[in-house]
C-alpha cells in the first residue's frame, strides 16, 4: 500500500504530463465543437460523484462504504456528503434518472441497492433467494424509458452468463436471457435501443476466482432488448484479452453519431496471459463501430490492464492503466498510439466531465487522490480524506 505522501507526490505528475496533452487535445480534437449539448453541464467549482471506498478503522481493518463525495475544486478539498457502510465492496454504479443512483455488489455479488437524491439508502434487493441461483457480474443498466433494469449475472452451477431483466421500481427479476458467453460484466444500451454486452470470458469458481484461463472466450454480444435474442457477436483474435468496461464516444460535429448515427464504442481490456511480459505489453483498448471489433493500438503505455474507461475529447477515450499508475488518452486522429494524460498511483475510476462553457474533460479517481483534467481549465489534484481509499468506479451526479 503506497503511503499518503507518496501517492500525492506521484499524483502531481498529472500537472506536467497534462500540459502536453492539453495542447495536443486543444489543437487536434476540435474540443469546442463536440456534440454534447444534450448532456448536462457541470460547475467548474465543484462536482458531486457517487462512488465506493474503503475506510481505514482504528484497529487497522477496513470498512467498505458507498456514498456521495463533493469534489470542491474551488476550496481544494474532498468532502463525504454521506456514506453507507456495506458488508462487502460495491462495484458498478448508475444514475437512476430520479436524481439518485443504483449500486451493485462486486463479483460474485448478490445485492442491488438504490440510493435517493440525498445519497441515503432507499432500497436493497438480495439475489440470495432467487431461483435459479445466480450471482451479479458487477454492473447494472437501464432501458431507454427507465422502466427496466438489466443486470449481468452468472449461473452459480454452470458458470453460464445471463442478463436479467428487472422491474426498475422493485428491482425484481421478470425475465432472463443468455448472454452468449461466460463472465458477463459491463453492458450498455445502444443508440438504437439494443444492448451491447461485454462477456469477459473468464471461467470462474463460485467465489469468483479465475480458472482454466486456456479456455477463455471473451466476446462482445449485441442483444435485442425486447426478446433477448443475440443479434450478432464479435471476438478479438487474442483469446487472452478480456473485454471489461465500455464507454460511448462523444462525437465531434459532422462525424458519426450526429443526426442518429452510431458513435464509436470504446472497450477497456484486461490481459490474462500466462507470461508476465505478454500481459504487460498487451493492448488495452478495443473499438466497435457497429460492424467490426478492432484493436486500434498495441501501445504498451497502460501496462495491459485497463481498470476503467470514459469518453474523452474529440471522440476519443481515456483509460486508467491501474497497475502502472498511468491514464492514457486515445484519439481517432492518432489511432495507433496512446498519450499519457495523468500519472496517479492506483488510478482507476474514470468519468467524463462536461463543464459549463463547453468541452469535454475527465474526472479521475485514484487510491488516495482525485483529479480533474480539461484542455481549457487545466489539471487539479486533491487528496481524499484521511483513511479513505477510493474503489474502482464512480459516476457524476447532476
Amino acid at each position: 500500500m503506497p503511503t499518503r505522501r507518496h501517492a500525492l507526490m506521484s499524483a502531481l505528475a498529472i500537472l506536467s504530463s497534462s500540459q502536453g496533452a492539453s495542447a495536443w487535445a486543444a489543437a487536434r480534437a476540435g474540443e469546442g465543437s463536440l456534440n454534447a449539448a444534450a448532456l448536462p453541464r457541470h460547475s467548474v467549482n465543484a462536482s458531486r460523484v457517487a462512488t465506493a471506498w474503503r475506510q481505514k478503522l482504528p484497529d487497522g481493518t477496513h470498512q467498505d462504504h458507498v456514498g456521495v463525495l463533493r469534489l470542491d475544486w474551488a476550496n481544494r478539498r474532498v468532502v463525504a456528503e454521506n456514506s453507507h457502510a456495506l458488508p462487502r465492496r460495491a462495484h458498478g454504479l448508475l444514475p437512476d434518472g430520479q436524481g439518485g443512483f443504483l449500486a451493485v455488489d462486486s463479483r460474485p455479488g448478490e445485492t442491488l441497492m438504490r440510493f435517493d437524491a440525498a445519497g441515503q439508502l432507499a432500497q436493497t434487493v438480495s439475489l440470495a433467494n432467487e431461483q435459479p441461483r445466480r450471482t451479479l457480474g458487477g454492473h447494472i443498466s437501464l432501458s431507454a424509458d427507465g422502466a427496466w433494469a438489466y443486470t449481468a449475472e452468472t449461473d452459480a452451477t454452470s458458470g453460464e452468463g445471463w442478463l436479467s431483466v428487472r422491474d426498475a421500481r422493485t428491482l425484481k427479476r421478470v425475465a432472463a436471457w443468455p448472454t452468449g458467453g461466460l463472465d458477463p460484466h459491463h453492458h450498455l444500451l445502444t443508440p438504437t435501443g439494443q444492448l451491447v454486452i461485454a462477456n469477459g470470458g473468464i471461467p470462474r469458481d463460485a467465489k469468483g476466482n479465475k480458472l482454466n484461463l486456456d479456455r477463455m472466450d471473451s466476446s462482445l454480444a449485441l442483444m435485442d432488448a425486447q426478446t433477448g435474442h443475440i443479434v450478432n457477436q464479435w471476438r478479438l483474435p487474442d483469446a487472452r484479452l478480456s473485454l471489461r468496461h465500455m464507454a460511448w464516444a462523444q462525437p465531434a460535429v459532422g462525424e458519426a453519431g450526429e443526426g442518429g448515427g452510431q458513435p464509436l464504442l470504446g472497450i477497456g481490456l484486461q490481459a490474462e496471459h500466462d507470461d508476465v511480459g505478454a500481459r504487460r505489453s498487451a493492448p488495452v483498448l478495443a473499438i466497435w463501430d457497429g460492424k467490426q471489433l478492432t484493436l486500434p493500438t498495441h501501445s504498451e503505455l497502460a501496462g495491459g490492464y485497463a481498470g476503467d474507461i470514459a469518453a474523452g475529447p474529440g471522440g476519443g477515450f481515456v483509460l486508467s492503466g491501474q497497475r502502472v499508475g498511468r491514464n492514457a488518452l486515445w484519439h481517432p486522429d492518432q489511432p495507433v498510439g496512446l498519450l499519457t494524460l495523468a500519472e496517479l498511483v492506483e488510478s482507476c475510476a474514470m468519468a467524463t466531465w462536461l463543464p459549463e462553457g463547453g468541452g469535454v474533460g475527465l474526472l479521475m479517481g485514484a487510491g488516495l487522490a482525485v483529479a480533474r483534467w480539461h484542455a481549457q481549465h487545466g489539471a487539479v489534484v486533491l487528496p481524499v480524506p484521511q483513511g479513505m481509499v477510493l474503489d474502482n468506479h464512480w459516476i457524476v451526479l447532476g
